[in-house]
This record gives structure tokens, C-alpha cells and sequence, in this order.
């Protein structure tokens, strides 16, 4: 009886398991959904378009930060929105979310030796900003913090590594532009 009574939607356990097992609500599943699709999509097509030969030019990229960076963000990019959308609190949920934290720590520590001007740029703005959101995801959790883990992780994924995706390909003279742009 016990198992039926869990098992139905009105039941209290019901209520109690979706309370422990957050989830973002339906319009950031949808705006993550909707990210997440589009920059791996312009990612794939990129990298295809590099590979088949279609880009002049790609050995002026050819710096060991430059590829640490593009080998560490390219899988935090749908790895972080399939953690977003999946169920949480499971195993594969924990280590997954540390492979992607260390991902983006690397994507951003690579991204300080990258200077194509010489000097530091405006996108160099979000290295700091991935570090300390960086901090209060693991900080968050560690407390118990449910809702500021979900919010720190929300906030990450976006700012940290959607807003200069979007940078990467619509600047001219970053190699994503020039992968997909020509």
C-alpha cells in the first residue's frame, strides 16, 4: 500500500520527492534547452566545416591554450545543459557536474593565456566571473543549499559559458567565427 501511495501524483511523498529532487522551472528549461541545442549545433557545424577543410588559415589558432581552451569548453557546453535538465542528486548527476565544474575551471584558466592583442580584452571579464560562480556552486552544495546551488549553476551556465559562446562567434577574428563564418 505504501508503494501505491508514493507512487500517486497527490500523494505527500510524491510532493516531498519533487521537493528533494530539484528542477528549474519550465521557462529556464526552456531557455537551457533552446542555448544548449544551438550552440552545440553551431559548435558541430564549426568544427565539421574545419575538418573537411573549408577554413583557410586555422594555424594561426594552432596555441596550446587556444586548443586546451576549445577542448574544454566544447563538451562543457552540452554536458551543461544535460545536467541542467536531467534528474538530480543522482551519482552519475554528482560526478558528472564535478567533470563539468573542472571543465569550465580549465576553460577559464586557459582563456587568461589567450591574448590576441597582446593584452587582456572585455571577454577576459568572464574568467573571474566563472571562478567565483564556480566557488558558489561547490560552496552551495556543500551547505545543503539547494536553491542557491540551482541558482549558481543557472547563472554559470549562462554567463560564463553561453554569453561568450555567443561572443566567440560573432566577433570577428575569434576562431569559432572564423570556423563557421569563414
Amino acid at each position: 500500500m505504501n508503494t501505491l501511495a508514493a507512487s500517486l501524483p497527490f500523494s505527500s511523498a510524491s510532493a516531498l520527492a519533487r521537493q528533494t529532487r530539484f528542477d528549474i522551472g519550465p521557462v529556464t528549461r526552456t531557455i537551457v534547452s533552446l542555448v544548449c541545442f544551438t550552440m552545440t549545433f553551431a559548435c558541430v557545424v564549426a568544427l565539421g566545416k574545419a575538418a573537411l577543410g573549408m577554413v583557410d588559415n586555422l594555424h594561426y589558432y594552432a596555441k596550446l591554450p587556444i586548443i586546451i581552451h576549445v577542448a574544454t569548453v566544447l563538451p562543457a557546453i552540452p554536458l551543461g545543459g544535460y545536467l541542467l535538465l536531467a534528474p538530480k542528486g543522482t551519482p552519475a548527476h554528482k560526478t558528472l557536474g564535478k567533470v563539468w565544474l573542472v571543465l569550465m575551471l580549465v576553460t577559464a584558466t586557459s582563456a587568461i593565456f589567450i591574448q590576441s592583442t597582446g593584452g587582456f580584452s572585455f571577454i577576459h571579464i568572464f574568467v573571474p566571473i566563472t571562478f567565483h560562480a564556480a566557488w558558489k556552486v561547490v560552496a552551495t552544495a556543500r551547505k545543503g543549499d539547494i536553491a542557491g546551488h540551482k541558482k549558481h549553476l543557472v547563472f554559470t551556465y549562462l554567463t560564463a559559458l553561453m554569453i561568450p559562446g555567443i561572443f566567440a562567434f560573432v566577433l570577428p577574428g575569434r576562431l569559432m567565427n572564423v570556423m563557421l563564418l569563414g
